[in-house]
């Protein structure tokens, strides 16, 4: 397997998590109040506000819009402002902090351009309000130290387990990238499926596409 090792030097521990929301006592009514407070909130807000759909909606691909796309166009009818937001594209971003930036960016960008739009105001009942994502990371019984063995637990573990090897790794922990990919290629040895893996495009696909997807590739790699 291009002297690829069949044995990791280190296992594979899938894990799970739980998450549980709490609101942080934060709202905007207007696009001045939304872009001061996107530059104020903890990081664990915005990842809330731009993942609480996948993962609600693990089922639904393309994944909806996040949550400032929604509420700009919702509750502001800023239709051209929030076609902005949805565009971003957040499988670019390494960390929530250049994530924040490029939200930050487009806003204001907006605003230099419609100046007007700053003090629009939403009503009260439609005011946007800040929650943040508290994570609980459990470890599940799975524990693989080959490929052959982490493709059949692909097949086992939930989808809350491929998502926090899958999104939380990369972005929240700012690992760089998703853990899977990091064992294949440190542990495995395997450079070429590891980049396989770390190429796709997880915002494209329902979990249990991913799933299938993940599963393809290293079966593949397995044969051969």
């Amino acid at each position: 397997m291009d002297n690829v090792s069949q044995q990791a030097k280190e296992s594979f521990n899938f894990c799970t998590r739980l998450t549980m929301s709490e609101l942080l006592g934060v709202k905007a009514r207007t696009l001045g109040e939304l872009v001061s407070n996107i530059k104020k909130v903890p990081g664990s807000c915005i990842y809330h506000h731009t993942h609480r759909f996948l993962q609600q909606h693990q089922h639904l691909s393309p994944e909806p819009p996040n949550d400032f796309a929604y509420w700009v166009v919702t509750a502001l009818v800023e239709k051209e402002l929030g076609e902005r937001l949805a565009s971003i594209d957040t499988i670019e971003f390494g960390t929530i902090r250049s994530l924040r930036e490029k939200i930050v960016a487009v806003i204001e960008g907006y605003l230099s351009e419609n100046p007007a739009a700053k003090d629009k105001k939403a009503r009260q009942e439609e005011a946007f309000h800040f929650v943040k994502s508290i994570s609980f990371v459990f470890p599940t019984q799975y524990i693989v130290s080959d490929l052959s063995g982490f493709a059949e637990a692909l097949k086992k573990v939930t989808v809350d387990s491929l998502y926090y090897h899958i999104f939380e790794s990369r972005l929240r922990l700012e690992k760089g990238t998703n853990d899977f990919s990091n064992w294949i290629k440190n542990s495995i040895g395997d450079e070429k499926l590891s980049k396989e893996i770390e190429k796709l495009d997880p915002y494209t696909y329902t979990l249990e596409e991913l799933r299938e997807q993940l599963i393809k590739l290293t079966e593949k790699r397995v044969r051969r």
